[in-house]
């Protein structure tokens, strides 16, 4: 390994055999980074096949040059690993995590709501053609009151003609009110597939913008600390490093190291300075926030599983309400009733036919027929997978400061001379130091 790292990290190849060696590691590099790409801008940006494929090819033949004669290249290219457990890398995790989320959770949420709209407008149509049918009740039950009251009147002989029915307008025809609940039923669903589709467009685009300027900002970063690393000297230059150490012990100044400890990291070491345990802390709290933005998500997709659940359940549990109407009906006649007052023993009032009668009829709020889709269960899957990635953006907070040093090693690898000159200012700085105290 450290053969094929000296090879690869050469600014020119020895011999035939150390470039023959130097082309299969650019091969082998780009044959994977090619196939990632491929899965990243079809599965995760969802572009067609095609386009994924001419650019996979064509990204991989451009990266398989680039590497193979651009030394300073193969260095950024290196780094770019490690950059990605950096905030960029977080970005493009990020990112991730709210394409799945919008592809997965947001759709169930919205197909929940349909479910529990669904349920409200057979409600409401079964509702209101029970509601209807029950005027029938009492247009039979004014008509037969009338025929009773008619026929009172005419058995009393009165000259007078009559009619003792009562003018009842039905309305027997739902044809309009299913009409009209089937127009609002479809008003609601185009309403819900245009905030669907909407959604997803606007995340679609979102992602692979924030995913396009990340991958060029990766490229940037990695490119901007190379750039700062060959022109300054005092650039992320405060660790012990082995040239540093055999520097110091040629000088026979080791005493340097052990007193400035506390200024100085090991690179290979687990110490963290203030400065990158504030930094840390902040990235957390960054990161908590857009934790707490997708929880509510996950949250709303389980709370609208639960309603549109409780919602069919019930919706099928609806007792059937009775409805009873009941008419009693007595009447007398009397003959000049004030004679009552003059003759109460000689006048008698004559009892007439009773109507007593009762009609029975019964309020469906639901019905088999009805159309309604099952609710939409939470995915655990997708649950897992946002869990585990927002895991590893917790790792990632915290080995930053580790990537950044991975990062020094590698541009120390590429360019030893440099890395020489850097550690002589390092001693001289030291030394300047420790002869001022």
């Amino acid at each position: 390994a450290a053969d094929l790292w000296s090879v690869y990290s050469k600014p020119v190849p020895a011999n035939a055999r150390e470039l023959w060696t130097l082309f299969l590691q650019c091969s082998c590099i780009t044959v994977v980074i090619g196939s990632l790409f491929y899965n990243w801008m079809f599965a995760s940006l969802e572009y067609s096949w095609r386009l994924s494929v001419a650019m996979a090819i064509s990204f991989s033949l451009l990266l398989l040059l680039t590497l193979f004669l651009v030394h300073p290249a193969r260095c950024v290219f290196s780094m770019i690993m490690p950059t990605l457990g950096t905030k960029q890398g977080r970005k493009l995790l990020l990112s991730t995590c709210i394409m799945i989320v919008a592809v997965n959770i947001t759709p169930n949420i919205i197909s929940n709501i349909k479910t529990i709209l669904q349920v409200i407008k057979c409600i409401c149509k079964n509702s209101s053609e029970s509601l209807l049918n029950s005027t029938a009740l009492l247009g039979n039950a004014s008509w037969e009151f009338g025929d009773a009251i008619q026929k009172n009147i005419d058995s009393a002989n009165i000259g007078r003609p009559m009619n003792g029915h009562f003018q009842f307008s039905l309305l027997h025809n739902s044809s309009l009110v299913n009409q009209q609940m089937h127009l609002a039923g479809e008003k609601i669903g185009r309403d819900f597939l245009a905030v669907e589709v909407l959604v997803k467009d606007s995340v679609r685009i979102g992602n692979k913008l924030v995913a396009g300027f990340s991958m060029l900002y990766l490229c940037f970063e990695s490119s901007w600390y190379l750039k700062n690393y060959l022109t300054s000297l005092h650039f992320d230059n405060f660790y012990i490093t082995r040239k540093l150490k055999r520097l110091a012990v040629d000088r026979k100044a080791a005493h340097l190291l052990v007193s400035s400890s506390k200024n100085l990291i090991r690179p290979t070491g687990l110490k963290l300075s203030q400065e990158e345990v504030m930094l840390c802390l902040v990235q957390a709290m960054l990161l908590t926030v857009a934790l707490m933005m997708m929880l509510v998500v996950v949250a709303m997709d389980h709370f609208a599983f639960s309603v549109a659940d409780t919602a069919v359940r019930k919706a099928a549990q609806f007792s059937v309400v009775p409805i009873a109407l009941s008419i009693k009906y007595r009447a007398k006649i009397g003959i000049l009733p004030f004679l009552s007052k003059l003759f109460p023993l000689f006048y008698e009032e004559l009892p007439l036919q009773d109507f007593e009668r009762s009609y029975h009829h019964h309020l469906i709020s639901s019905s088999a027929h009805c159309s309604i889709s099952p609710p939409m269960p939470p995915s655990p899957s997708v649950l897992l997978v946002v869990g585990l990635l927002f895991c590893t953006l917790y790792a990632t907070v915290f080995l930053e400061t580790y990537a950044h040093r991975l990062c020094r090693a590698i541009a120390a690898s590429f360019f030893e001379s440099w890395e020489e000159k850097r550690a002589l200012y390092l001693y001289k700085k030291l030394s300047r130091k420790h002869k001022e105290e």
